[in-house]
């Protein structure tokens, strides 16, 4: 057990700090007896039914993970098991930025968001919790190709750059998941918050690449079906932990359509059934179609379309020129000439790095308000700088102690005293220092120093454009807080029905088998005349037992709250089923 309250493991000690800030303790004696019971319920009828529909991978991963049917998992447990597939497990807290997800996914860690679904949000529940993560996300990765698809995805997906869009979107989501779960909350102001994000899904303006990958993230991980268009088979997350949409997405309502990269450009909407899923033909064509995607994005097309996407996201981004410097910042401006950029500018803090390393004096306290530099090539002079021998550079007098008028294809000039210069692995020069620097562009002064060195980078072109750093240690990336944790139950009435499922939780686990049933089943009925759950589980232990009266008793209440609530009329039916023949999955 670390400093932090988890346990911790060799995969998870290689977690940058500004992951680890997502992490929290799991606390599972904070799980109460209803918890336990939803976990159960929504277990017991996934296996029964995702036993015929599920990819194989699905039963086996159950197995393998260690995932039980009638116990939440245990986190602990759960990494000791998961440390064997190459993978761990860590707690964090709810929705984190889209980002950070994908980046734990590049090293194979599956963020399990700890807390559960209300019983009142049993089908469905738009917030992360253990069900859609711990049973929908971690039995999968059971499967070899999977697993190296879902890594290659946190690899490339983390370097996706957002919009500010994207951000107001993820912040509204968020906030929609937590007031969804919590105790007490206003229909109105769900309705409100639900509205609102349906407002800004419709007013996205151009998606971003964070936009595009979350597509496919959503079309695959989270609702990814496997096999043929005709009899396809679930995988995706979100369908093997929501009891209704994994029903509903076999039907004929429920369009179904070869995978592509024409994924990425398809929508979705989280608080809706989704109209249309992706069926890719074997886990080994996802990697194929990831990669096809990374071909677009500015990761490796970079340019001048990749720099005006950085300075568009208004976060912590780098560029990489083609000789292998790293400038990472946040970009404000650009000039261009015919297409190219021949000027970048970035605001704040920025760092250089080269091969995600920094540059030894090239840290943010050196680059505190920002870093500017011309690329691209001399005029008049067909050879880049950073093809020049020491011979060439020699001649063209961009040695030390040279004082120089450098113009730039484009109209950027360079003047000052030559200092010294930087060199790549290869000798190729990176960065040339200058005193006494003026840097100008058509008249206008864009830098200048008489004191302070100027750096100025060197490169043909921007090959590269990404989201964060260069080198993670370059700059503090820590800026979250971890939330309180689970809602205290100080509710008189609920604490009594808490008791109630845990005498049926002992009974059942042969903890304490001289309480009458029947008696806690009158006693719900006339207290807790709403509750369908409890009643379902005790009905349960009545055939078992062959309990004919209160199993009977049981029916006729079940069928009164049917009467007066219908929306449960599914859920209760389920509950009967599987008390009657169970899940049909032996030995899981």
């Amino acid at each position: 057990m670390n400093s932090t309250g988890y346990e911790s493991n060799p995969i998870l000690d290689k977690l940058p700090k500004h992951l680890r800030q997502y992490i929290k303790p799991q606390n599972y004696e904070d799980y109460t007896p209803i918890d336990q019971a939803v976990w159960r319920y929504v277990m017991r009828k996934n296996v029964a039914y995702l036993s015929r529909v599920a990819h194989k991978s699905y039963t086996e991963g159950l197995k393998k993970t260690g995932i039980s049917i009638d116990n939440i998992p245990n986190m602990y447990g759960m990494n000791r098991i998961l440390k064997d597939l190459g993978w761990a497990a860590v707690a964090v807290d709810g929705f984190i930025p889209p980002a950070a997800f994908m980046e734990f996914q590049a090293y194979n860690v599956l963020v399990i968001a700890s807390d559960i679904r209300q019983l009142g949000n049993i089908a469905y529940t738009p917030a992360p919790d253990i069900i859609h993560e711990g049973a929908g996300h971690a039995p999968i990765i059971g499967n070899p190709e999977y697993a190296a698809y879902l890594r290659r995805f946190g690899e490339i997906g983390c370097k996706a750059i957002s919009s500010t869009k994207d951000f107001e979107l993820y912040e509204a989501v968020r906030h929609l998941s937590i007031i969804k779960e919590a105790k007490g909350t206003n229909q109105q102001d769900i309705d409100t918050s639900e509205k609102h994000i349906e407002y800004l899904q419709e007013n996205m303006g151009v998606p971003s690449e964070m936009a595009l990958i979350r597509n496919l993230h959503w079309w695959t991980v989270e609702y990814g079906l496997i096999g043929t268009i005709e009899k396809p088979k679930i995988y995706g997350a979100g369908l093997l932990s929501s009891i209704g949409e994994s029903q509903g997405c076999m039907t004929d309502k429920v369009k179904k359509l070869p995978y592509s990269l024409e994924a990425a450009k398809i929508s979705f909407d989280i608080t809706k059934p989704q109209p249309q899923l992706f069926v890719t033909p074997d886990f080994a064509f996802l990697s194929q179609v990831l990669e096809d995607f990374a071909n677009t994005m500015a990761l490796r097309t970079g340019g001048l379309s990749g720099l005006q996407k950085l300075i568009n996201s208004n976060e912590l981004g780098t560029i990489e020129l083609s000789t292998g410097l790293q400038v990472s910042g946040n970009f404000e401006s650009l000039i261009s000439h015919e297409g190219k950029p021949i000027y970048f500018q970035t605001k704040g803090k920025s760092a250089l790095a080269y091969r995600e390393q920094e540059l030894v004096g090239q840290d943010i306290n050196r680059h505190e308000t920002g870093f500017g530099s011309p690329i691209g090539r001399l005029k008049g002079i067909n050879l880049p700088i950073e093809e020049m021998s020491p011979r060439d550079l020699k001649a063209y007098k961009i040695y030390e102690g040279e004082i120089v008028s450098l113009d730039f294809t484009g109209g950027i000039n360079v003047t000052g005293k030559i200092i010294t210069g930087t060199r790549n692995l290869q000798g190729r020069i990176i960065l040339i220092t200058f005193e006494n620097c003026k840097v100008t562009y058509q008249n206008n002064v864009l830098f200048e120093s008489n004191q302070d060195p100027y750096n100025m980078a060197i490169g043909e072109e921007i090959v590269s454009a990404y989201h964060g750093p260069a080198d993670l240690k370059s700059f503090d990336l820590i800026d979250h807080t971890l939330s309180s944790g689970f809602e205290s139950k100080d509710n008189d009435d609920l604490n009594e029905l808490e008791a109630y499922y845990k005498l049926i939780r002992d009974f059942r686990e042969g903890k304490n088998t001289i309480i009458s049933r029947t008696k806690v089943f009158q006693e719900i009925r006339e207290k807790h005349s709403t509750d369908w759950l409890l009643p379902i589980e005790i009905y349960e232990l009545a055939l078992k037992s062959k309990d004919e009266n209160l199993a009977k008793s049981i029916e006729h209440h079940l069928v009164t709250i049917k009467l007066d609530q219908p929306n449960l009329g599914q859920l209760i039916d389920d509950g009967i089923e599987l008390a009657v023949n169970g899940t049909g999955v032996k030995d899981l």
